[in-house]
């Protein structure tokens, strides 16, 4: 058996193989869909082929492979995404993509690392990270720079909010815990592997994680979807639970 300790320092060693891979394959030759498809393809394989020399009697569940169904039965399963936010990836100038790599156990995540290649900085629940006091000013929401859903702007009117455009999930809730951003509130559906690994490295640092109705974020489900999440800091998560329950058909429209 190995500790949880040890599995999250692991998921950093691993989270920091993978790149260092993805740094290489973006610096080939190559550019828009085929830069994509590298990207995705050659960090996958490189977790894959490691998680199953290290730990293999784990099971993983990918984005870029089939959901494996003997981990509805498991005790321990790798939720990974080993490129989050392919598009910024493949637009040479930006760095707001990531790697996740998560470990559930026995109805938990229990370990994590989410790493900002092109920043050159990994996070993980080994050595959580501090988060630094809020600037005075207005709150800030995270958003997505392509697609923000339309009640964020409602909600941002209500907090007196700033909206912070940015790429990948991971970059997003990375922004709470490292003092860019006071809150991630997304709703319309994401993966478990968009947000397994950020949402456990940003409970290790002490941030509030949930569904937008408070409950409890539950990962190796049937269903690998998950509607919706809210990453903030403590201080914010009661008005933004208050308003998204006053506004629950409008958050879930979308």
């Amino acid at each position: 058996m190995t500790s949880f300790t040890e599995d999250a320092v692991l998921a950093r060693t691993l989270a920091d193989e993978a790149s260092e891979l993805l740094l290489a394959i973006r610096s080939r030759p190559l550019e828009g869909r085929e830069l994509k498809d590298a990207g995705d393809r050659g960090s996958h394989e490189r977790l894959a082929q490691r998680l199953a020399e290290l730990r293999p009697g784990d099971v993983v569940l990918s984005e870029e492979a089939a959901d494996p169904a003997r981990r509805l039965t498991a005790s321990r399963v790798w939720i990974v995404d080993p490129l989050d936010g392919t598009r910024e990836f493949s637009e040479r100038e930006r760095e707001d993509w990531a790697v996740h790599v998560a470990l559930w156990a026995s109805g938990d995540l229990v370990a994590a690392a989410v790493a900002l290649p092109a920043v050159g900085v990994t996070y993980a629940t080994d050595a959580p990270p501090a988060v630094p006091p809020r600037p005075d000013g207005p709150v800030r929401l995270a958003v997505s720079r392509t697609r923000p859903p339309a009640f964020v702007e409602a909600l941002a009117d209500d907090l007196g909010a700033t909206l912070v455009p940015m790429g990948s999930a991971g970059v997003k809730c990375a922004s709470v815990w490292r003092g860019e951003a006071d809150a991630y509130v997304h709703a319309g559906g994401q993966f478990e592997w968009d947000s397994a690994a950020p949402v456990c490295v940003a409970r290790s640092a002490g941030l509030h994680t949930s569904r937008i109705d408070g409950s409890p974020l539950e990962y190796n489900r049937p269903d690998p979807m998950l509607p919706d999440l809210v990453v903030c800091r403590r201080e914010l998560a009661a008005r933004i639970l208050a308003w998204t329950a006053a506004n629950l058909r409008q958050v879930t429209s979308r």
